[in-house]
């Protein structure tokens, strides 16, 4: 069953799990998913449920966000995703728009894919970037951390790895295990980390290669 739920990095921490083994995982807040829009065949052209997470105030946003808000009796939202669920059989009335979704949709031990933003680093050379190695230090080489020869034509190489921008992409971890699922305070415990800094947004869903 595919199924997904946005929510914030909040940080690690360390359990055991039921055999004494401490476990690494990450902490993530999903509290205040608020179903927005659902995308039909008829009017879109596919289907989706479009997903909002952690309200903002309505002077941040413009009047065709605050409209579409409306429609869901919603407040604004940071964080706003489209989720390609499957049927859910009983629970289609759970996806609704207006209705909340919750961090009970998952259960301890399923797989899950997780997306993030990658933490920024700047500007970086070839070596931190793309982890190449570097020349000579002594005998006069003059060659220590460039990035190497630009071909024939300077600057056409294309796909060349140069330095540039690193980090801030987007990042899909695949396979993490939902070690415990808190629905008091809708928080997920995932094994291992996640992509992001501390109070990063992250999409959690079911892993696509392990056919949940």
């Amino acid at each position: 069953m595919a199924k997904g739920i946005l929510g914030k990095k909040i940080g690690m921490t360390q359990i055991f799990d039921e055999n004494g083994v401490l476990v690494p995982v990450t902490v993530v807040d999903v509290e205040g998913n608020v179903v927005l829009q659902q995308k039909t065949v008829e009017v879109d052209g596919y289907v989706a449920t479009q997903v909002g997470f952690e309200t903002k105030r309505e002077k941040l946003s413009n009047k065709p966000e605050l409209g579409h808000v409306k429609k869901a009796n919603s407040a604004p939202k940071r964080f706003v995703k489209e989720i390609r669920f499957d049927a859910l059989k009983n629970e289609l009335t759970a996806l609704e728009v207006g209705s909340e979704v919750k961090v009970d949709l998952f259960q301890s031990g399923e797989d899950v894919d997780v997306t993030g933003t990658s933490k920024g680093k700047g500007y970086a050379g070839a070596i931190k970037r793309h982890n190449q190695s570097r020349g000579p230090m002594t005998h006069g080489s003059m060659y220590h951390r460039a990035p190497g020869s630009m071909g024939a034509i300077k600057g056409n190489m294309k796909g060349k790895n140069l330095p540039g921008h690193m980090g801030s992409e987007t990042v899909t971890v695949q396979n993490l295990k939902i070690v415990a699922v808190d629905v008091e305070n809708q928080l997920l415990l995932i094994s291992g980390s996640v992509p992001g800094p501390k109070k990063g947004y992250v999409v959690v869903k079911s892993a696509i290669k392990k056919g949940n």
